[in-house]
Order: C-alpha cells, then sequence, then structure tokens
C-alpha cells in the first residue's frame, strides 16, 4: 500500500462518517459504556447492515470525539492491504491527526492477521472497537491471539423499544396501563413484526435493501471467503431455511432433498450461514448429549422481512413469525436457548437454560381463541413443566393476557409486546 492512497481514504472516510446521521441511539450503546475505561478490545458483531458503523459514530460522539482515530476495512481500494500495511496506516493517521489512544476499526476481519497489530498496540496502551459481519473468523482470531483481552457485543436489528423510538413514540411503564395507549402500542408491534428492524429498510421501506443485503451475505461473505463452487446448492438451502422459520430440520434429509454431496457438505454449509448471522438454529434439549446432539435442529432468521422479502410466506406463516421474532429477542438477551419435546412428542417451543439448570419455557401462539390451540398449548406445557420439574411456564401471545393454574402448576398468558417491553422497564 501506498501512504498517500491510505491517507487519502483515511480523509475520505473521516469525512463521510463526520456527515454520518446519528440515528437513534441504540440500547447497546448504554452496554458498551461500562466497558470504556476498561483495558478491553470491544468487538461489536452482527450481520451487513444492522447498523454497527452507526454504534460506532454513536460512541465516537459521545465519548471520544477528536480523541479516535476511524478506519473502514470495507474499501475496494484496500485489496493490496495487508497485516503488515497496519504500521503503514499508524504512520498516516500520525501524520494526519497527531497521537490519539483510541482506534476504530470497522469490518477488520478483512484483513488476514489484524489481531497481531491490535494485541501489539493493545500492549502499549491503546484501546480498540472494532466491528466484523463474521463469527467465525472473528472468533477464531480472538480465540487464538486475544484470549481474555476482549469483550464481545452482538448487534441485532432494531428490538422494539428501538423500533418505537424510531417511529418517535416515547415508551412510558404507565402505557401498559391505558387502552389507548394500548392500542397504539399494539398497532406499531403488527408494524414491527412485519416491517422487521433493519435500520436501513425502515429509513426508505424499499425490499430491494433487503435482497441487495441477502446477495452481498451469500457472494461476499459465503461464496468468496469459503470459496464456494456449488453456487446454486448454497442458495437453495438458504432459501429453504428462510422458508421454513422455526421448523425442524435434519442434515440427512436435506442432503436428499436438495440432492447435495453429503451431510458434511449440508453441515458445512449451514455453518457459514450461521457465521455470517443471517440464521439461528436451536437444538433439543435434553439431559442426553448423544440425543441433543443427533435429533433435529430448528431454524430462524435474524430479521421477520429479511426471510419474507426472500421466501414471501408472511401471511401464511404468521405463528411462525411471531416465534421467530421471539427467538430473535431471546437472543438479543443473551439466553441459552433450546426446543424440547416431552415423553409423549409434544413440543415446546423454547427451553430457556441458565447454567446447569432450566430457568423457563415458553410457548409461542397467534392467539388461544380457540379452544383447541389453547389445549394443546396448555397440555404440552404442563407436561414438560412436570417432566423438567418447573413451577411455572409461559405462553405468548399476539394481543392476549392471563394466568392458568393447573396441579400445582402456573402458565402466564402475555401479549408478545407487553412481554418486549416488560425487559425494557426493567432495565
Amino acid at each position: 500500500m501506498e501512504k498517500s492512497l491510505l491517507k487519502e481514504i483515511i480523509l475520505e472516510q473521516k469525512e463521510v462518517i463526520d456527515k454520518k446521521d446519528k440515528g437513534i441511539e441504540r440500547n447497546a450503546l448504554f452496554l458498551i459504556k461500562k466497558y470504556l475505561k476498561m483495558p478491553h478490545i470491544v468487538v461489536i458483531a452482527g450481520i451487513r447492515r444492522v447498523g454497527k458503523s452507526t454504534l460506532l459514530v454513536q460512541l465516537i460522539r459521545s465519548f471520544y470525539k477528536d480523541k479516535c482515530y476511524y478506519f473502514n476495512f470495507e474499501d475496494e481500494r484496500l485489496l493490496d492491504f495487508f497485516s503488515k500495511d497496519f504500521n503503514l496506516l499508524y504512520e498516516s493517521f500520525l501524520e494526519l491527526f497527531g497521537e490519539k489512544k483510541v482506534f476504530f476499526f470497522d469490518e477488520i476481519q478483512n484483513i488476514k492477521g489484524w489481531e497481531n497489530f491490535v494485541r501489539r498496540m493493545q500492549d502499549r496502551g491503546f484501546k480498540f472497537f472494532i466491528t466484523g459481519s463474521n463469527a467465525s473468523l472473528l472468533s477464531k482470531e480472538l480465540g487464538t491471539k486475544l484470549t481474555g483481552r476482549y469483550i464481545l457485543c452482538e448487534l441485532y436489528p432494531f428490538s422494539f423499544d428501538e423500533f418505537l423510538r424510531f417511529n418517535k413514540y416515547e415508551f412510558k411503564e404507565n402505557f401498559l396501563l391505558k387502552t389507548v395507549e394500548r392500542g397504539k402500542l399494539n398497532k406499531l408491534f403488527n408494524e414491527y413484526l412485519k416491517q422487521g428492524g433493519m435500520p436501513e429498510y425502515l429509513n426508505y421501506k424499499n425490499s430491494e435493501i433487503l435482497k441487495k443485503m441477502y446477495e452481498d451475505i451469500l457472494y461476499r461473505d459465503i461464496v468468496t471467503r469459503y470459496e464456494i463452487k456449488e453456487v446454486k446448492s448454497l442458495r437453495e438451502l438458504s432459501l429453504y431455511y428462510l422458508s421454513n422459520l422455526a421448523n425442524l430440520f435434519s442434515y440427512n434429509k436435506l442432503k436428499s432433498l436438495l440432492k447435495l454431496g453429503s451431510v458434511n457438505t449440508v453441515s458445512s454449509y449451514t455453518d457459514y450461514l450461521e457465521n455470517s448471522f443471517l440464521i439461528f438454529t436451536t437444538s433439543l434439549y435434553s439431559y442426553s448429549l448423544k440425543k441433543q446432539f443427533v435429533a433435529n435442529k430448528k431454524v430462524y432468521c435474524i430479521d421477520n422481512n429479511l426471510a419474507n422479502s426472500i421466501s414471501f410466506r408472511f401471511s401464511k406463516d404468521v405463528g411462525k413469525f411471531l416465534e421467530n421474532l421471539v427467538f430473535i429477542e431471546l437472543k438479543r438477551r443473551g439466553k441459552e436457548i433450546y426446543y424440547y419435546r416431552t415423553e409423549n412428542n409434544l413440543e415446546i417451543d423454547f427451553a430457556i437454560r441458565k447454567g446447569r439448570k432450566l430457568e423457563l419455557l415458553i410457548q409461542v401462539a397467534q392467539s388461544l381463541n380457540n379452544i383447541e390451540t389453547k389445549e394443546r398449548e396448555v397440555k404440552a406445557l404442563i407436561k414438560a413443566l412436570k417432566e423438567l420439574k418447573l413451577k411455572k411456564g409461559l405462553i405468548l401471545t399476539e394481543n392476549e393476557d392471563g394466568e392458568i393454574k393447573i396441579d400445582n402448576k402456573i402458565i402466564i398468558i402475555k401479549s408478545i409486546y407487553k412481554w418486549l417491553l416488560e425487559d425494557k422497564s426493567k432495565k
């Protein structure tokens, strides 16, 4: 790399970042605030276009202003940038802005060996905030050179309360007690369920943004990086997953259905899709690790609208999209998530584990107005609570609340939008 080109890129990126809209303050900003005085590297990971760069802007303007360096490695002019060029980059920063002690690096996983420079500079007292959109590449480098030196913050699409603030609706706790406000919140929740939480889409309401993002994930994050030859097979697998939210799958059946070469190919492609934060999979909760390992898995997507834009299934599968939304919120809250099957094969959507013990069982249903649906959901939950020796379960619905007591077990029924906002109230 030539220093003159690096300086040109630095100055251009600074101009862009200085003019960038700060957007609504992300909840993650307040989480990261407590790490500012710690020497640890703050790693912000998440899917493309989820707002990582905007979060860096918020951090810079809130806490650092002119006391830091910023550089985005996702620039086509950096094809010849290698790990040895980090020193040249630092020299360029020094010549342009003088000495500063904080680096903000965007999409750093694009540069092989980046962790060596970061570790060396951290040893010299420099603070780093870095972002990345590939979990595997980040974890590999963080795990080898930077063990114990970093704090990971995963950034997800807008939560419901962030979506409300984006729509200029300032939620207050007592609103849940007011009929008119509950009506407004329910309306906004239905919009959130369909529109998802990807900031750029919400700004422009153009589904082509989500489709372009999806193509970038497949081709730039997966095909190019992993040198995939069977691109058609990868596309078919990703489309299958996005069209089957909250459904069970097995690698063997997918191998036959999509005519892929082997189970290992299906497993590897699934890992690549997960590493890009496009999809997530959950396993069966079982005391037997062998049973847990061989059982079918369930699949979810990072964003409802992204899945719908690719697969066009929303009107048919509202219940599945509700379950997907609840899953992503549980991930956002840092929960360890499984599904569960009772001895008589009744399925529980979510079994939440904390440490070595189960913490909570959750069922998601669009509505319990239908007597058969209510009986089915309650029967499954009561059976599971007995088997797992838990006292309470939770059923989340579109717009119902209540409580059921059976055989010394308590089932709480709660509107999903209230459940989403209760977590905000506790914080």
